[in-house]
């Protein structure tokens, strides 16, 4: 018995850092969104400086609100697997969360570090470094914690929560 919920809580620690991943990531976006400027001129360059209506929209708000719904993902991928569609459902959308955090982290990381566009590309020696060693790390971590929260779903759960 007491091995049991040492596993359940065990399985469940990754969907909570997921969870707190994305909440944190939305209260900066939230923060960028009311007018807050820490972080964001390495990160959004020009647009930071110039914050058009549609980059606040989109890009912080929505991002926000995005990052929220990460965390609800996040947060029940702790909970016991429900059976059928929607547990398959669930662990899906904790892989592809995965996916999309480890693409863009690794893309957007690649590119910087071979100089794919060249000397023309629009970004600062600042924004190089800090997506270099802030940003895309950021990205990946989210992605590695999605990715083991979706891979323990369900694996702890005991008879009781397979057949209720």
């Amino acid at each position: 018995m007491h091995e049991d919920r040492q596993d359940r809580t065990t399985a469940g620690m990754w969907g909570r850092i997921a969870c707190a991943w994305a909440v944190a990531f939305a209260t900066l976006h939230f923060y960028w969104a009311l007018g807050g400027n820490w972080g964001l001129s390495v990160s959004a360059g020009p647009l930071a400086e110039e914050r058009p209506a549609w980059f606040v929209a989109v890009g912080l708000w929505g991002v926000g609100v995005l990052c929220l719904v990460g965390g609800v993902l996040g947060w029940l991928l702790t909970r016991p697997r429900p059976r059928g569609l929607a547990g398959r459902v669930l662990k899906a959308l904790g892989w592809s969360v995965c996916a999309v955090l480890l693409v863009r982290g690794i893309a957007v990381e690649m590119l910087l570090l071979t100089d794919t566009a060249g000397q023309d590309a629009d970004v600062s020696p600042a924004q190089r470094m800090w997506t270099l060693v802030l940003w895309n790390p950021w990205f990946l971590v989210g992605g590695l914690v999605f990715g083991l929260s979706a891979r323990e779903f369900g694996r702890a759960d005991g008879p009781s929560c397979r057949t209720a």
